[in-house]
């Protein structure tokens, strides 16, 4: 175990311009600039899931709203956890000062400031859930992931750029910290950090944990911004990783470079949670990332495959998403609403370039990456949901679908910019390089409208854009109806996925009997059945979702039933796949399912069997996806 090194670094001499949009009306009231806010966190009871706060916050005589961080940026949504805030206390010196929850904002607090009082001590507890899920991050009984926005309150109408805020932190007894944070001092499990604008801190989390691992990847010597991964796990074996990983990693940041050019940061940090007991997840941040995964991530291979994606994904969110951002994600606090509408880029995007990112690293392979596109092709395909939302919806309703219910996904239709976004970005690449004849790509658009197009690197701003700011700067690349090609992919119902790219890139979905890992559920609790049977169910028979007018659909199937038995035999995982390739006859599956207390008999007539998507070569075409997915960073060439 490695612990915490390198030099001090102050955040205040970073650069920090946020170009936004300026709310219009006046502010709720003006507050002190000179003194910083001081929050002090004590996680020492993180296993117990519950966090002390405490905030002294500079302060003037009269009304005074103080506001719960409500739309957190890269949630996509009123996603702040205000639930859990629990044990509200506001206190002038020893005066208790009484506060009132604005009846139609549940985030806002008011309070009447007394004369003479300069400073307000706001103390309360955050109750962290007990059960992964969600947007809030869930400590495990070794590791937790602090996101400063669970534990502040801060005066309505303040400068999220302007305003400073001095962190001082408590660990559990025997744990270590890691981030892009400056630590002014540390004692006895005390981290007082550098103050901080509110909006950077917000945007820069940090791991901590019982078991901890710092690993440079990147530096000064290899003319690269300083790149580290930050490790915290539930245990020591889980932080023993692979040469061969660690090298693709730092292959990652080459890469990277070699797409975008300029690095919009003076240091990145990858923030990484191995814990069975947090749901695989991952968030952007400027300068880090939260990336959530399983345990095993770095030492099983089958494990790691299933999620390698994840770290470059929100790796290329520090260009396409956090410095170079749609306009209506661009905000001025944490309580003005997000407009989602362009998602498809945001999101698409990031998607598409997170896969490419990770084969030309070498954390999947080049035939992993056309398993993954073929995965994103399959369930698409059969994403009921199409018939009735375009895409466009699935990103203008994103706050919405995130948090929708897993029964009948298929025929409400999830936020499938992310999979169908990178289909739709995968053609306009090739379309860009069949219309250069392979002079142009949609390489050379990242490094102009997100990388070194837009100024030299190490320092954070956010430039905003629009739709039509995009069409022209790929129009620039190569003349083209560009807004009518993406209008019309975005605002049409269209039964299938995007295929384009696959197929004059030199590649046909075909279905075979071999296993694609990347179609399969990434819950070994639910069975690997094919997406053209539209029916998920679990290892025990309950049926988690069935999609619209499918074989299982007009079987008479829903969500909540339970299969009890097949073909008179009791259900198993294996009597229903062997039921399935047995079916090719022509003769129904007999199904005896449950729904509450009652049973009924079903028949299920699918004949296709179990198969799975792959994507298979057209000689008659050249190969532009492997074009596509091979190494531009010098050392991998």
């Amino acid at each position: 175990m490695m612990r915490r090194g390198g030099g001090r670094h102050s955040a205040l001499g970073m650069s920090l311009l946020v170009l936004a949009v300026l709310l219009s009306g006046p502010r709720a009231t003006a507050q002190p600039q000179a003194a910083p806010i001081e929050l002090w966190v004590d996680a020492s009871e993180a296993p117990r899931k519950i966090f002390h706060v405490r905030l002294q916050i500079p302060v003037s005589p009269g009304p005074l709203v103080l506001v719960y961080p409500k739309w957190i940026p890269g949630e996509h949504g009123p996603t702040g956890p205000i639930v859990n805030l629990a044990g509200l206390s506001v206190r002038a010196g020893d005066r208790e000062i009484p506060w009132r929850r604005d009846p139609r904002d549940m985030f806002a607090f008011h309070v009447e400031v007394p004369s003479g009082v300069s400073r307000l001590e706001v103390t309360f507890d955050y109750l962290s859930p007990t059960a992964p899920g969600g947007f809030s991050t869930n400590p495990s009984a070794k590791l937790a992931v602090m996101d400063w926005h669970l534990f502040l309150l801060y005066p309505k109408g303040s400068d999220i750029e302007r305003t400073l805020v001095r962190p001082r932190l408590r660990l559990p007894a025997g744990w270590q910290w890691g981030g892009a944070l400056s630590a002014q001092a540390a004692r006895q499990h005390e981290i007082v950090f550098d103050p901080i604008p509110l909006v950077l801190l917000i945007d820069t989390p940090i791991v901590i944990g019982a078991h901890y691992r710092r690993i440079e990847l990147a530096g000064p010597t290899d003319g690269l911004p300083p790149h580290v991964m930050d490790i915290v796990a539930d245990s020591e074996w889980a932080l023993d990783i692979p040469a061969s990983r660690l090298a693709a990693y730092r292959q990652l940041v080459r890469e990277a470079r070699a797409l975008f050019g300029a690095m919009h940061y003076p240091r990145y940090h990858f923030l990484v949670s191995l814990s069975d007991h947090l749901s695989p997840f991952g968030l952007e941040h400027h300068q880090t990332s939260n990336n959530q995964v399983p345990e095993r991530f770095f030492v099983d291979d089958e494990v790691h495959r299933r999620l390698a994606d994840l770290l470059p994904h929100e790796f290329v969110h520090a260009w396409c998403g956090k410095t170079v951002r749609p306009q209506g994600l661009v905000t001025t606090d944490y309580q003005q609403e997000m407009l989602t509408d362009m998602l498809w880029i945001y999101e698409g995007l990031t998607q598409y370039y997170g896969l490419v990112l990770a084969v030309r690293s070498g954390l999947l392979s080049m035939e992993e990456g056309r398993q993954v596109l073929a995965a994103y092709a399959d369930g698409l395909n059969h994403q009921t949901g199409r018939l009735w939302r375009p895409l466009q919806d699935t990103a203008t309703a994103a706050q919405i679908l995130y948090t929708a219910p897993a029964e009948w996904a298929n025929w409400r239709r999830g936020v499938d910019f992310y999979p169908e976004g990178a289909l739709l970005w995968l053609e306009t690449d090739v379309l860009i390089r069949r219309m250069t004849e392979g002079r142009r790509s949609l390489d050379d658009f990242a490094r102009e409208f997100f990388g070194s197009g837009i100024g030299p690197g190490g320092r954070i701003f956010v430039k905003p854009y629009t739709a039509e700011e995009l069409y022209a700067a790929l129009h620039k690349i190569v003349p083209y109806d560009w807004k009518g090609f993406f209008t019309s992919r975005l605002n049409e119902k269209r039964p299938q996925a995007p295929m384009a790219g696959l197929l004059e890139g030199g590649w046909v979905l075909n279905y075979t009997e071999e296993s694609n890992p990347f179609a399969l559920p990434l819950s070994e609790e639910v069975l690997p059945l094919p997406s053209s049977l539209g029916l998920a169910v679990k290892e025990d028979g309950r049926v988690l979702d069935v999609g619209y007018g499918t074989p299982a659909y007009r079987s008479g199937l829903g969500p909540g039933m339970k299969i009890v038995a097949v073909n008179g035999r009791r259900f198993s995982k294996d009597v229903f796949l062997r039921a399935l390739a047995a079916a090719r006859d022509g003769r129904p599956i007999q199904l005896l399912v449950e729904n509450d207390e009652f049973f009924t008999t079903h028949e299920l007539l699918y004949t296709e069997g179990v198969r799975f998507p792959q994507l298979v070569r057209d000689e008659k075409k050249p190969d532009v996806l492997s074009e596509i997915l091979a190494p531009r960073a010098a050392e991998r060439r």
